[in-house]
């Protein structure tokens, strides 16, 4: 599915799917994407008896850090709802993909699928009776158990 090209794409033309196989529709809107970092852990190991004076570095487990999301508030309970179901003992894991279209949105040149994706932290951004012209933001941060990229 990725497409390469000579020059980068936009981060700006993107959508997400909570799951419910639609990104269309103003719950879906998505104003900003955090990207979680990914990580292969690596023992070190070596044999005693080795001629060798270095260390072997062996490939352990994957790790992730939380995908973040935010979109300004307009009222929407969707995100809460699923982050209520999750602490009440419900996890409710989800499949969450996020596309990046080119620049006119005929193609989607990337796609990052995040498997068995849950709500850990939900907050609004504070209330600020002085900056009466800022967007009330709203984020969501999804712990997930594996990552796939095409």
């Amino acid at each position: 599915m990725a497409i390469l090209r000579n020059t980068p794409y936009s981060a700006a033309h993107f959508d997400v799917d909570f799951g419910t196989g639609s990104s269309a529709g103003h719950e879906s809107g998505v104003l900003e994407v955090i990207l979680p970092e990914t990580r292969v852990q690596v023992a070190e190991y070596r044999n005693g008896n080795e001629q060798e004076n270095n260390i072997r570095k062996v490939p352990m487990l994957t790790k992730y850090g939380n995908l973040i999301l935010k979109r300004g508030a307009m009222g929407s309970l969707n995100w809460y709802s699923w982050w209520n179901q999750v602490r009440n003992g419900d996890p409710s894991a989800r499949t969450v993909v996020i596309q990046l279209w080119n620049e006119d949105h005929t193609a989607i040149v990337l796609r990052w699928i995040f498997l068995r994706a849950f709500p850990v932290n939900h907050q609004f951004e504070p209330l600020n009776a002085l900056q009466n012209t800022q967007v009330l933001i709203e984020s969501l941060e999804l712990a997930f158990e594996r990552l796939e990229i095409e």
